[in-house]
């Protein structure tokens, strides 16, 4: 079914139930896939959610906004890379909205950060607990809320976060393991509360949002030029691609319409930041089960990658490279040429490399049935790139909501089914070969041009959608504009936010000692999740 069919089908579905869509208006395609708005009154908002799962519609994201009289609340839907973004109105005073998270695992946690957020109560929530709130804020202070100052009123220190509800460990034999918020390493702090026999698992609980920035708060009322440097933070291994999403948004609104060669530069950094963290897990998978060679081996060729880097485009980790409108700096034949080069050293060692993985059977006792992630609840949890194609979730925005420069190239995506860490193991590796391919096939289409287009004013009020596919996957951002060109709201949505409880499900019935390779085959950021 094409994507006019299953709107349109989801709309006498709609309308058979009496859920009335108050208003159908459509995403000006500037520099995203095909997307349509559709405003549901709000007591309908779950209902909504009802059908779009009957017609297989996967939840993408969720976020809200405050307008001068009401609260806006988003969801947006896909389906066959085609993009139902729905609105809903709640007012002010006591807002309430059915919850979408009876329906869709997925809208759990944004569900829960809206309401520390804003207040917003949803009715019928599987899981009542705060999740952003860390005592740092008064029981009736949400900071995102226009009357909430930006530096708030905190005190000298925040209080310990001791009442949060784990589930108890009951039953002869069982016995709870704590681990974090601390970390023994320079990982960033999140919390993990085992339930255990023996070595088994039973059950795990994650507490994030210890690295909370506030990054929604602090993005209000700043320019398109400091609100691109500003995403390009919310996940430092993923800068690219968030600035990437942010600025499309943001072009989205303004009609900006960025140069061809602009786009192709974009695509190689992007590409070249999907291919420097997948050498890094690659490795660090290895080294969580013993096999430091290989890790040593790994972290040898990213380094070597990011010396690339920061030697053509100024910055190891690709800071700062998309600008509104394109990007900063262009690339010269001779860079090109450095690239090419190593390309081919990075194919010829990696085919030493994998070889040599490949045949050690003590690696594959390890990562092989370990850490099983089924078909079915990748779909529930909305699980996006490498941990869903590694469980049957065969979507890349890439391919399936093609924006500049994918439009002019043949996407291969990797996708696998068995779902466990053997197999997100080697979609990384499929990725990589895959993206080497794509900055050798932009690189072939550059033309002189310019690499930035000039800026035009928003008007006010104006919004946009960006959505690209980084390295973890799926990135949304959100952004609105006020008067005089600066931020109203902008909210981006890691493909983390997703994934992470995942991990919960995937480590069951798997030992503890496995917990690390688990972890890392997963590899959540935590500042993405931790907005």
């Amino acid at each position: 079914m094409n994507d006019v069919n299953w709107m349109d089908a989801l709309r006498q579905t709609l309308a058979a139930e009496s859920i009335a869509i108050e208003s159908i208006s459509e995403v000006p395609a500037v520099n995203s896939g095909k997307a349509a708005i559709w405003r549901i009154i709000d007591t309908d908002w779950q209902k909504l959610a009802e059908q779009a799962q009957t017609h297989k519609l996967r939840w993408s994201a969720g976020w809200a906004e405050q307008d001068d009289d009401c609260f806006i609340v988003h969801a947006l839907f896909e389906n066959q890379g085609t993009y139902l973004w729905t609105q809903t109105l709640i007012p002010l005073a006591k807002p309430e909205l059915p919850s979408q998270a009876t329906v869709y695992p997925a809208a759990n946690r944004s569900e829960r950060h809206t309401q520390d957020m804003f207040g917003i109560k949803f009715s019928g929530h599987p899981d009542k607990r705060h999740w952003t709130r860390h005592k740092a804020w008064g029981k009736h202070d949400y900071p995102l809320r226009k009357d909430f100052a930006v530096a708030g009123q905190p005190e000298h220190i925040t209080p310990p976060d001791m009442d949060y509800a784990f589930v108890k460990s009951h039953g002869a034999g069982t016995y709870e393991i704590p681990v974090g918020p601390v970390h023994a390493g320079i990982i960033e702090p999140g919390h993990f509360r085992f339930q255990a026999v023996g070595e088994l698992i039973l059950n795990l609980e994650e507490r994030l949002a210890y690295t909370h920035k506030g990054i929604e708060k602090i993005a209000e009322g700043r320019t398109p030029e400091s609100l691109a440097r500003l995403a390009g933070r919310v996940s430092g291994d993923t800068t690219v691609s968030h600035a990437w999403a942010a600025c499309m948004a943001m072009e989205q609104a303004a009609a900006v319409t960025i140069p061809p060669r602009a786009a192709l530069l974009r695509g190689i950094l992007a590409e070249r930041e999907r291919v420097a963290n997948h050498l890094g897990d690659l490795g660090a998978i290895c080294n969580d089960v013993g096999f430091s060679f290989a890790q040593m081996q790994f972290s040898r060729l990213r380094e070597d990658w990011l010396r690339t880097q920061a030697n053509i485009f100024g910055h190891r980790l690709l800071m700062d490279c998309v600008i509104p409108g394109g990007v900063k700096s262009d690339i010269t034949d001779a860079d090109c040429a450095d690239i090419k080069q190593g390309i081919i050293q990075l194919r010829n060692e990696l085919t030493d490399i994998i070889t040599a993985l490949d045949l050690n059977s003590s690696l594959e006792d390890r990562l092989y049935t370990a850490g099983l992630l089924s078909t079915d609840i990748a779909a529930a949890y909305g699980t996006l790139g490498y941990v869903g194609r590694a469980s049957g979730q065969d979507f890349d925005v890439r391919r399936d909501a093609p924006y500049p420069p994918y439009h002019q190239v043949t996407v291969k995506v990797a996708f696998e089914n068995q779902g466990d860490i053997a197999s997100r193991f080697w979609i990384r590796y499929k990725e990589i070969m895959a993206s080497m391919k794509l900055i050798a096939q932009f690189m072939a289409l550059l033309e002189p041009g310019d690499i930035a287009a000039a800026w035009q004013v928003p008007t006010p009020g104006s919004s946009g959608l960006g959505i690209v596919d980084g390295w973890r996957g799926e990135i949304v951002s959100y952004v609105r504009f006020t008067a005089e060109n600066s931020i109203a709201r902008f909210y981006p949505r890691d493909p983390s936010q997703l994934n992470w409880p995942a991990l919960e499900k995937l480590v069951l019935n798997n030992i503890v000692p496995d917990f690390p390779v688990c972890n890392k085959s997963l590899n959540g950021s935590y500042s993405g999740n931790d907005l």
